[in-house]
């Protein structure tokens, strides 16, 4: 080793001022970066960061309303609370450790206590202007990547007291981002929900709650398949609403001081050992905690005085107590769910003997596939040894102790040539990869007995390791890789018809995707073009001009493993996997994969479109990928 690289002196040490620190480290402040295919993305952290201080105003008794426009490129926010105070309007968006939130008097339950939150934003923005309205007054200041460019002095105004911020995310750091509408409507209405009677107006929408969980409830599930009807109760910083469904699995919402806790944390706990003691107690029979759980869909906000959560990106609660003196959160939350669902039983019989009857269903269901489930999990063992179906990665999700643990993904693939390439060129750290074999079985309408007595299911569930329940999920990200053709389609549907089916949990937590590859390569003797669309390729060849060479990939098998890398590495395209939650989850299965009707034909016939630039190219501008 040459001795200048060895040298250690004070030439060595450096110091970053605060923007250059949050640049050179943003998974510190906002978690990933991310291009919006993900709802945790950065750019949504973004959107909270300013979203909370709005919320938090809202919180404190300042501001019925918050309006909000967000576009391909732009946020704009703007509160009606008591506006920042404006001689330290340039330092709250520019200083570390800057901040109001440090006095628990002023903001006894904020989300934001680090005094970093719009800091973020503001250095990872390629545009940000801050604006306060005090008293007849206003200052603003603007800054490009956290460096103030215009700081005019205060002067006068007949604006409403509050604070404007608008920004534009830095397109080098997001690289090819973009918003997604269902993300950001689902953050609105979550917003709504925990802060009943505020109103924000987003892109010309209200969004509007009256009764908190009882609408977020209400809004996340569907009434014709709720067992009973939505159990809601509050308590001094506490908000529960709980009822049973027909679907697999436990479905969960929770929230601290206004955060979407997505990974729970010590509150989720407490709240579901509180179920489970309350319907032991009253039915006074010791029920398998995983039968009283099967099918709950429940929702659960606590107001924590200066919370602890596990990341900067606040997923999950880590908080012992619900304040430095006050009790543990555990026995807070636990004793209180306990004891106030007991009372509620006691006087809803009908609602207690429906409750019964879902607990005694999920007890029958879990003792019918006892026996198949053993001998199904001892398949998966000895499949795990003797064959290839799986090539696993080296870092799996764990509730983000790892930070590199959110981009582990699994590529589910159709036959061997597509996962053969996928492996070859995939990043082993965090990349895993899973081969189908032939067409999964169209499983609607069928118990959860054939997820075990199919192979390929069986030996998927064991892979995503989600048989009982999402705790134990081993991939943050889940996505269906398959042809760009009918076959590959149909693969696509039938599988997602499986997690819709059984792990519904698994889709609604976002952790479903499906893989975007190019239909068509365009290129000249400089210069390759991927195009993913008949409209894409049009583009491409006027770019390169003169008779480009195009080739029409037909499979992912067709694609060579260099080439696969660009897909699925940096530039990877991911098309997220939602609910609409204005269709009814069954009905929608029933009619797309249930009994071929009428009114199914009528709709194929009614949206068929031949797009023979899509099926297949010139023959003579194509070049075919061996």
């Amino acid at each position: 080793m040459a001795k200048d690289s060895m040298e250690y002196n004070e030439s060595s040490i450096r110091s970053l001022d605060w923007r250059e620190h949050i640049r050179l480290r943003p998974g510190m402040y906002i978690g990933k970066l991310g291009d919006g295919s993900a709802k945790d993305d950065g750019i949504y952290v973004l959107v909270k960061e300013v979203m909370d201080n709005c919320i938090d105003e809202h919180m404190m008794g300042y501001g019925k309303a918050i309006d909000v426009k967000i576009t391909d490129q732009k946020v704009v926010i703007r509160d009606y609370g008591r506006g920042i105070p404006l001689g330290k309007v340039v330092d709250v968006v520019s200083k570390i450790n800057t901040g109001a939130k440090y006095d628990s008097g002023a903001f006894q339950k904020s989300v934001g206590l680090n005094g970093v939150g719009t800091k973020a934003v503001n250095a990872l923005s390629n545009y940000f202007k801050v604006q306060a309205f005090r008293e007849g007054q206003t200052k603003l200041a603007e800054f490009k990547k956290g460096v103030i460019t215009s700081d005019p002095r205060q002067s006068k105004s007949s604006e409403r007291n509050g604070t404007l911020v608008e920004f534009e995310p830095d397109g080098t750091m997001f690289k090819n981002y973009h918003f997604i509408p269902e993300y950001l409507d689902d953050l609105m209405w979550n917003y709504a929900y925990l802060n009943a009677g505020l109103t924000i107006n987003y892109n010309g929408r209200k969004f509007f709650s009256k009764d908190g969980l009882l609408d977020l409830l209400k809004g996340k599930s569907d009434a014709e398949e709720i067992r009973y009807p939505i159990i809601h109760f509050k308590g001094n910083d506490i908000e529960v609403a709980i009822t049973h469904g027909n679907q697999y699995g436990e479905e969960y919402y929770s929230f601290v001081n206004g955060q979407n806790t997505t990974q729970g944390g010590t509150h989720l706990a407490a709240f579901r050992e509180g179920v489970v003691k309350a319907v032991r107690d009253f039915y006074k029979k010791e029920f398998d905690a995983a039968d009283i759980r099967a099918s709950i869909i429940a929702a659960i906000a606590v107001r924590v005085q200066e919370p602890v959560f596990e990341s900067q990106t606040k997923t999950k609660l880590g908080s012992i107590n619900m304040a430095p003196d006050g009790p543990s959160v555990r026995s807070y939350v636990g004793d209180f769910v306990a004891k106030e669902l007991e009372i509620y039983l006691h006087k809803n019989p009908s609602v207690a003997d429906a409750m019964q009857k879902r607990i005694l269903q999920s007890e029958r269901e879990r003792k019918e596939i006892a026996g198949i489930k053993k001998l199904a999990n001892e398949r998966a063992k000895k499949a795990n040894l003797h064959n290839r179906k799986l090539r696993d990665c080296r870092v799996h999700f764990d509730d983000g102790k790892d930070a590199r643990s959110k981009e582990s993904m699994i590529f589910i693939t159709e036959g061997d040539s597509a996962s053969g390439s996928i492996t070859k060129s995939r990043d082993v750290e965090t990349q895993a990869v899973f081969s189908l074999r032939g067409k999964p079985l169209n499983c609607f309408g069928l118990t959860k007995k054939v997820v075990y007595e199919n192979e390929e299911f069986n030996l998927l569930q064991h892979a995503l390791n989600i048989e009982d329940g999402l705790d134990g999920l081993r991939y943050n990200k889940v996505i269906i890789a398959t042809d760009a053709d009918v076959d590959g389609m149909h693969i696509r549907l039938l599988l997602m018809t499986f997690f819709l089916q059984f792990f519904p949990d698994l889709v609604k937590a976002g952790h479903v995707y499906i893989l975007e590859t190019p239909l068509f390569r365009v290129r000249n003797k400089k210069e390759t073009i991927y195009c993913y669309s008949p409209e894409e390729k049009e583009a491409a060849m006027k770019k390169l001009g003169v008779k480009p060479e195009i080739t029409r990939f037909k499979g992912l098998g067709e694609i060579s493993p260099e080439e696969f890398g660009n897909f699925i590495g940096e530039n990877i395209r991911l098309q997220p996997v939602f609910i609409d939650k204005e269709k009814h989850l069954v009905k929608t299965l029933e009619f797309y994969m249930g009994k071929n009707t009428p009114d199914r034909q009528d709709f194929i016939i009614d949206n068929l479109r031949i797009e023979l630039d899509v099926v297949e190219a010139k023959e003579e501008d194509v070049v075919v990928e061996e």
